[in-house]
C-alpha cells in the first residue's frame, strides 16, 4: 500500500479513537461514493457527524485543516446525501467536522473543528 495512504489511515484511526473518547459513536469509516470519500461518519447526541480527517507530519507547510476547501466541503455534502439516503436517514440532523492531526507516533496534536 502507498505510504501516504498508510499514514492517512493511521490518522483516521487516531481520529476515530479521539472521537470515541469524546463520546462519539463511529458508524462507518471510509464511506465511498463516486463523488468522493467520507473519512468517518459518527453519531453525537443524536446528530450525524461527517468527519474529514487531515493528517500532517508537521505544520511546516501549513496546518492540515487549511486544505479543506469549499470544493472539498461541497463534495462531502454530496457524499453525505448519499450516505443519508443509503441508510434511510434523510431528515436527521447532521453536520460536518474536521479533525486535524499534526505529528507522528505518540507526539501528535489533535484539533477538532466542529461544524465547519
Amino acid at each position: 500500500m502507498d505510504p501516504r495512504r498508510l499514514f492517512g489511515n493511521r490518522g483516521e484511526a487516531m481520529a476515530a479513537e479521539y472521537l470515541k473518547r469524546q463520546g462519539y459513536k463511529i458508524l462507518e469509516r471510509q464511506f465511498r461514493t463516486r463523488f468522493g470519500e467520507i473519512d468517518l461518519v459518527a453519531l453525537s447526541s443524536g446528530e450525524i457527524v461527517f468527519v474529514e480527517v487531515k493528517t500532517r507530519k508537521s505544520s511546516a507547510h501549513g496546518f492540515p485543516e487549511e486544505v479543506v476547501t469549499e470544493t472539498k466541503l461541497h463534495k462531502l455534502e454530496i457524499a453525505a446525501e448519499h450516505f443519508l439516503k443509503k441508510h434511510a436517514l434523510e431528515g436527521r440532523p447532521y453536520r460536518f467536522d474536521v479533525v486535524a492531526i499534526v505529528g507522528e507516533g505518540g507526539e501528535c496534536q489533535v484539533e477538532h473543528l466542529v461544524g465547519v
